[in-house]
């Protein structure tokens, strides 16, 4: 068993002017006892950035190196785990929904994706280094933070040519009645081919990838939320079987769910319930691109 961590988390809506871009943006505070620090499990997501004040994390995925402690720890999508460790500390976190990333990131989301950086160094991220140190250069005050993160976003916000387009697989993707790639490309009135590159650049991976995520995390949140003592009433009907969720589990968090249901959880767990309390949703992958 590991120390406590009590959470203290708020979510603020991103503005009209950005409706599209982002999952959510969120001020978190957690306190852990006797300056201890918490192991945990981020789930696959969106790219992320998020600004820390106080002890910062320290983070891996799965074969690659460990960050630690960077006050801007950027994200690209993920398919994999991180292991995080966290102590005490002040976060603002963004979720970058795929329009999120053509218009504000540097360089195509699968050139970053399944990666973990110091943002304040990675070009890829070069829009936000050394945002942390504005953020964070006064007394806290979620409001006036708030502001700077939005009119800093708003500063760099251009038309982008691809909107429509990638709000259509977006919003195709995230229906759970859509579990094929030639589904997913008839929603969005793609072409296969043009499909595939679209997602390659703005989301991450190819489409196929990205609907097996989509049922693995409907199947993970439900687990998560209702505190279910086996798998059984969490896997998502798609699944032609129980081994077949097993298999996109063991892809995608690098064990069993046996191994994962064994694991404390003392923030994803707390957070995800709270999430879909206050924000209707338990993960920014299930988020629809327009609320």
């Amino acid at each position: 068993m590991q120390g406590t961590c009590d959470i203290d988390v708020r979510f603020f809506p991103p503005p009209p002017e950005l409706e599209g871009c982002f999952t959510t943006f969120y001020r978190a505070i957690f306190t852990v006892a006797d300056g201890d620090r918490v192991r945990d499990h981020l789930q696959p997501e969106w790219g992320n950035l998020r600004f820390f004040s106080g002890d910062a994390p320290t983070a891996t995925l799965p074969g690659g190196p460990t960050l630690d402690r960077a006050r801007f720890t950027a994200t690209g999508p993920s398919s994999l785990p991180t292991e995080f460790h966290l102590g005490t500390t002040r976060m603002w976190g963004i979720g970058l929904f795929p329009l999120g990333w053509a218009k504000f990131m540097r360089g195509p989301a699968a050139d970053l994706a399944n990666g973990l950086v110091d943002g304040d160094t990675h070009p890829a991220y070069g829009n936000f280094a050394g945002l942390a140190d504005v953020i964070f250069r006064d007394e806290p005050d979620d409001e006036r933070e708030y502001r700077i993160i939005i009119d800093h976003f708003l500063a760099l916000d251009r038309p982008h040519p691809d909107q429509s387009r990638i709000m259509a697989v977006h919003a195709a993707l995230v229906d759970p009645a859509v579990d094929s790639v030639t589904q997913l490309a008839g929603r969005a009135n793609l072409s296969q081919r043009s499909l595939e590159r679209l997602c390659h650049r703005f989301f991450g991976f190819s489409p196929k990838r990205l609907l097996r995520r989509q049922r693995f995390m409907r199947s993970l949140a439900d687990f998560m939320l209702h505190a279910r003592h086996n798998w059984t009433a969490a896997i998502d009907p798609h699944y032609h079987d129980q081994a077949h969720f097993v298999r996109d589990f063991r892809a995608f968090m690098t064990m069993s769910p046996r191994e994962y249901a064994a694991l404390d959880h003392p923030i994803i767990g707390a957070f995800m319930k709270e999430r879909a309390r206050i924000w209707g949703s338990a993960a920014q992958t299930l988020d629809r691109p327009e609320r």
